[in-house]
């Protein structure tokens, strides 16, 4: 057997493991009744953003940026994430699921007095009032695929349309970040590396849920031994275990601390998102050296009974939402520096469907959730919902390239140079002016 496939089937590269891919692996909207061209002039030229930001000074942390991406995958109804109730189309389009007006049962909370958020989503709110929550409606990927795998497989690689991209775009930026003597500079709960942070760099991951912190076959001496033993060479494999077994060490002696801290406070953590995102808060707090997270949600996709104020994506956007917020408040002051970014591979169509649902869409929402983040604003350019603006008559349209959100943190907040931007997003012509502004 070869070492590549014992140390898989070993169970290394995964369950609690470091899995090594190093070589192995906001709008300008209308008033009531007047529409704006669908693909109006996206290169700044047109208001973009909508809102009232709260002027603040730029907040203070240990000046190390941040990022955690929290990736939707199934597609998530951004049209009842971030509800246009100023719209009537938006009712006559939705009878059965539709978001009722703001001070109705279950209804919108207004934002704008166009735009609302759905009412599950209310523990965002605070993040909200105090400026450091934004969305970027309109948006998401250029490319037409309606099919789950290929379009997030599009995003995760930042290369839209292009099969052949063997690497993920937060994996090229993690190339471009400082060097640094930890092997943890990104971290990913999940069993698996997704495609997003594939590639060349060393990545960390940690399985979901109360067992990461676990001990696992490799943590038992006399396997390690054997395993040091086997890899003790200096070829690239030898060094991407000894990297992923460094980081591994580093991560649950860290884990170990905070776990410890967290039992003696006697409060249990909620159930479902919230317990990861609290231990990736804590770490990402405790270590200013992960530079990087990520995490998925599935579920999201929504093709019957998809409901309304409450229902089954209700249900869903709760635990979101206070896993989003869990995340905020476990980085501390951490927060200052960071930027959550919530994501999905498309949007849903704009009418409902026979069975009470949505299916697969075109044009999304993004969220901005960080302290330094102009909030309190909805960035892009809202196309409106009239049938000549809709995607193929039956999507939101996209005029935000996620891109150039993806782009502006790269450069702005992970201090990225700009003439290596090409390298993270290749094939794409930097129209950033969209976003420009997003960070305070």
């Amino acid at each position: 057997m070869k070492r590549r496939d014992f140390i898989r089937y070993m169970g290394l590269a995964g369950s609690g493991a470091i899995l090594l891919p190093v070589g192995l692996s906001g709008c300008a909207v209308a008033p009531a009744g007047k529409q704006i061209a669908a693909h109006a002039n996206t290169n700044g030229n047109a208001p973009l953003a909508y809102g009232t930001p709260r002027q603040r000074a730029h907040a203070d942390g240990d000046g190390t940026p941040r990022m955690v991406v929290v990736f939707l995958r199934g597609a998530v109804d951004g049209l009842n994430v971030v509800v246009p109730h100023g719209d009537r189309e938006y009712y006559q389009a939705r009878p059965g699921i539709a978001v009722a007006h703001p001070g109705q049962n279950n209804g919108v909370i207004d934002l704008t007095g166009y735009f609302g958020l759905h009412p599950s989503l209310r523990p965002l709110m605070p993040y909200w009032d105090s400026g450091q929550l934004a969305f970027v409606h309109a948006s998401g990927s250029p490319d037409g695929s309606r099919s789950h795998f290929e379009a997030q497989d599009y995003m995760e690689t930042g290369t839209p349309g292009q099969h052949n991209t063997r690497d993920g775009w937060m994996n090229r930026l993690q190339g471009r970040l400082p060097p640094s003597e930890s092997p943890v500079q990104a971290l990913t709960l999940g069993e698996s590396i997704p495609r997003i942070l594939s590639g060349r760099q060393v990545v960390a991951n940690m399985p979901t849920g109360r067992d990461a912190a676990r001990p696992t076959l490799i943590d038992q001496p006399k396997i390690s031994q054997a395993y040091g033993a086997m890899y003790a060479g200096n070829d690239a494999l030898g060094k991407a275990y000894r990297d992923g077994i460094a980081a591994r060490r580093e991560l649950m002696a860290e884990l170990s601390s905070n776990e410890q801290r967290m039992a003696n406070n006697g409060a249990p953590l909620p159930n479902g998102m919230a317990i990861d995102a609290a231990r990736l808060g804590r770490l990402m707090r405790g270590d200013p050296k992960i530079r990087l997270g990520f995490l998925a949600v599935g579920g999201w996709d929504t093709h019957a009974n998809q409901g309304n104020g409450a229902g089954q994506l209700a249900g869903r956007l709760a635990p979101l939402a206070t896993g989003l917020a869990t995340l905020a408040q476990e980085l501390g002051p951490a927060f200052n520096d960071t930027v959550i970014v919530a994501i999905s591979e498309f949007g849903r169509t704009f009418r409902e469907n026979g069975n009470g649902g949505t299916d697969h869409g075109h044009g999304n929402v993004m969220w901005l959730l960080g302290g330094n983040v102009r909030g309190r604003t909805i960035y892009g350019q809202w196309p409106g919902l009239n049938k000549n603006e809709l995607n193929e008559g039956r999507d939101l349209a996209i005029t935000t390239d996620f891109r150039a959100v993806m782009s502006t943190l790269a450069e702005k907040h992970m201090r990225i140079p700009d003439n290596a931007l090409q390298e993270i997003f290749p094939q794409y012509a930097m129209g950033m002016q969209h976003v420009s502004n997003i960070l305070v």
